[in-house]
């Protein structure tokens, strides 16, 4: 049985880097690392310019009391600056750059846990989850460790995000297929820290030989299962893996430890183990290099904090001069505006696309059509909103539900009208956010 939800489209998948075995860029000249790469707040920098740092050592911590992740170094090397600078969003965020000293000197603060699986209570692992600095690596960025905190006795299952349903994207599918082994033991330290017996991982049915490999890794598993879902894009927002999974829709506002799931990318899942089994912190991730302008399509293993354009030079430079660079997938993946901007423990992928791939398409009025209300996955009315927005009617359209829109992209890809429904649906939630605050 393959699972799935309502809604949603089929997109050309472009999964061209599939078959290519990641690559290790370990030697970046140097690293601009953000002090926010997480929700909640930025981090306090604990360093100064000047200062010898090593490999994984604690440079940003989160300030007391609040929702956040500690950040650390990914090379060893002296701070050359510190500076506020525009992220990829354009919001102002404090970078800390560092010189490569291609030493690879370990802090000593990294140390793996001595203790076995059945002898760490939750709270241990709960803690070393938060000092490693893990976040939710598909995108979201919301730090793990507040994420098990609240699911603790509310949670039944953990769900295992493998689906991977972005266009062009391999990251995950590569970990699944090199270290499908480092997923699965995640899964095992989660279950210890939740108290929980009931893991799933799922993987669409694009990715046959994945499924085939973590079923034989999990065969004598009695309690963690390999679910196949049917391919459809979005099938990895967390709503559409719940609803897919269970039957059940969560309702807006409720998170879905509520509905007893708690769900996991598979890249944090095996973050998770890596900072138990060698002590290493978040400090790099695998990121899927592909578009029409790329040389070496690739998926590298690279430093947090390596520039955009020094990644695509590792991937053997341009064939074409890009006008699009995105950082993560097509569909919901945000536009860069300068190679200089750095990978994050969030970015899952750098495209870079030519005049020709990238165009934007004429925008046409309205036909009443309905294809994006038969796409939404959320099931919403985007063209509703669109419109509400538009005429400035910003009470009706947060009436048509725009703050439960995930952005997915569904609506806007299938319009005839090439109406950029979701940047519309954007603005009006900015708008939505201002005047609650204002209410506040």
């Amino acid at each position: 049985m393959r699972y799935t939800f309502k809604g949603g489209i089929h997109v050309n998948e472009h999964k061209n880097t599939a078959a290519c075995r990641v690559r290790l860029f370990s030697s970046p000249e140097r690293v601009s690392v953000p002090m926010s790469q997480h929700i909640g707040a930025p981090c306090v920098c604990l360093v100064k310019k000047g200062d010898k740092v090593a490999l994984g050592q604690k440079i940003g911590k989160v300030p007391d009391g609040a929702l956040g992740a500690p950040v650390h170094s990914s090379i060893s090397g002296t701070v050359e600056k510190i500076e506020m600078k525009q992220d990829a969003r354009g919001v102002l965020v404090e970078y800390v750059t560092i010189v490569n000293d291609f030493e690879n000197t370990l802090s000593p603060d990294i140390e793996p846990c001595r203790k076995r699986l059945p002898e760490i209570s939750s709270e241990e692992i709960i803690e070393r989850i938060k000092e490693a600095g893990i976040v939710g690596m598909g995108g979201a960025g919301f730090p793990a460790h507040a994420k098990i905190s609240s699911a603790v006795g509310k949670a039944t299952t953990i769900i295992i995000n493998c689906a991977e349903c972005e266009p062009y994207l391999t990251a995950n599918y590569r970990l699944m297929m090199e270290r499908g082994c480092d997923i699965i033991n995640g899964a095992k330290i989660l279950m210890k820290a939740l108290g929980i017996r009931n893991v799933i991982i799922a993987v669409e049915d694009n990715k046959p030989l994945a499924i085939k490999k973590l079923s034989a890794l999990v065969e004598s598993e009695s309690m963690i299962e390999v679910i196949t879902l049917k391919t459809k894009y979005p099938q990895g927002d967390e709503r559409r893996l719940i609803s897919a999974l269970t039957g059940i829709e969560l309702p807006a506002g409720k998170l879905p430890a509520d509905v007893g799931c708690v769900i996991f990318n598979a890249e944090s899942a095996a973050a998770i183990y890596e900072a138990f089994s060698d002590g290493m912190p978040s400090v790099r991730r695998i990121v899927t290099v592909d578009g029409d302008c790329v040389a070496e399509p690739s998926n590298v293993l690279c430093p947090v904090g390596t520039s955009v354009g020094e990644l695509v030079a590792f991937c053997g430079g341009l064939v074409k001069e890009p006008s699009k660079i995105i950082s993560g997938g097509p569909m919901m993946g945000v536009s860069l505006w300068s190679p200089e901007l750095p990978v994050t423990k969030t970015t899952s992928g750098i495209l870079l696309f030519s005049e020709a791939v990238s165009r934007e398409p004429e925008e046409y009025s309205c036909i009443r059509c309905g294809r994006c209300v038969r796409a939404c996955p959320s099931h919403l009315m985007p063209f509703g909103i669109a419109a509400a927005f538009k005429a400035g009617r910003i009470d009706e359209a947060e009436m048509y539900g725009a703050s439960s829109c995930v952005e997915c992209g569904c609506c806007a890809f299938g319009c005839p009208s090439k109406i950029p429904l979701v940047q519309y649906i954007r603005l009006a939630k900015g708008e939505i956010r201002k005047k609650k605050a204002k209410k506040q």
